[in-house]
């Protein structure tokens, strides 16, 4: 089974991720979507990351009724923060007849080099990218693990959800009706 991993905080999940895991899912060769809830991302400020348990929940809430969808907390049992050749090596090992791919925007491709072990990463597996607003020139662009997929490009993101929550706004549309009631009903990012 080819399994494309889709790594994030989700903090919180919303619809652009839903497109892009919707797309990877139904328009390339990828058999299952991964959600990988990652408690602590070495490359970002944990600070405003709300309780992991609670972003695993809501993309629980979020992916539910999609088959092709699946969640997973591995990171959480793994050490902090989680680096994603790791996490890798970790799922291999537990899951041997599967074949795991990485899902990342092009931001993050173009970053991969800073990553710990990034070579063992290529060597090993394929990369489904999305396009970024203003960020597909890379030099990784041509290597033959890296797959660039004509994916909608999604100008949504967590941070626009947050700062709208804080301010008051009103979020439908832009989560899941359940996540948008999740976050209501623990009154989530209100004072973030």
């Amino acid at each position: 089974m080819k399994v494309g991993l889709f790594f994030g905080s989700f903090n919180p999940i919303h619809t652009g991720h839903l497109i892009i895991a919707s797309y990877m899912a139904h328009f390339t060769d990828l058999d299952k979507i991964w959600f990988v809830v990652s408690p602590h991302n070495p490359h970002k400020d944990k600070k405003g990351l709300i309780n992991m348990y609670d972003r695993l929940e809501m993309t629980r809430l979020a992916t539910y009724d999609y088959s092709e969808f699946y969640v997973s907390d591995i990171e959480f049992k793994l050490t902090q923060p989680s680096y994603t050749v790791d996490t890798l090596a970790h799922l291999q090992e537990r899951y041997p007849d599967h074949e795991f791919s990485l899902i990342m925007g092009s931001d993050n491709l173009k970053s991969l080099k800073r990553w710990k072990n990034y070579e063992v990463i290529l060597k090993n597996h394929a990369i489904y990218v999305y396009p970024r607003p203003g960020s597909l020139d890379c030099d990784l662009l041509d290597h033959p693990s890296v797959h660039i997929t004509e994916t909608p490009q999604m100008e949504i993101s967590a941070t626009f959800i947050r700062k709208a929550l804080k301010a008051g706004k009103n979020i439908q549309f832009f989560v899941p009706d359940k996540v948008k009631d999740f976050i209501e009903s623990k009154s989530l990012y209100a004072n973030s």
